[in-house]
């Protein structure tokens, strides 16, 4: 009985290790895998270095992705972390709905500077 007694918090530890760390490291993977499995061409994703692109077209092991209009880079497909949905594309000027902030200002009109010192 003494010995099992020494035991318990030996097991306690690895389960608590297994509870915090290995099991959500497993779901991660599984998720990687699945989101690299079910690639479609058109999507957009996410590569482990940061960059966006497009998935121009893929095979067993590699993705032709468009990082820009023309430019096509062929990455590994394990290096595809995630597709980005649609709507978090504010990063990107060119799809961004222009704000008033924005526009420039309008050109001033023929009476003369606004500024009193000139």
């Amino acid at each position: 009985m003494r010995g099992l007694a020494g035991l318990l918090p030996f097991v306690l530890i690895a389960l608590v290790f297994y509870v915090l760390i290995m099991r959500p490291q497993r779901r991660r993977q599984q998720a990687l895998a699945s989101t690299q499995s079910t690639l479609l061409p058109g999507v957009e994703v996410m590569l482990t270095s940061g960059i966006f692109g497009r998935v121009a077209s893929l095979d067993d092991e590699t993705v032709q992705l468009e990082v820009s209009p023309g430019t096509v880079v062929k990455v590994s497909r394990q290096a595809v972390v995630r597709v980005v949905a649609e709507d978090s594309l504010e990063g990107r000027p060119e799809d961004r709905p222009e704000r008033e902030a924005d526009r420039l200002p309008e050109a001033e009109d023929d009476h003369g500077p606004t500024d009193p010192h000139q």
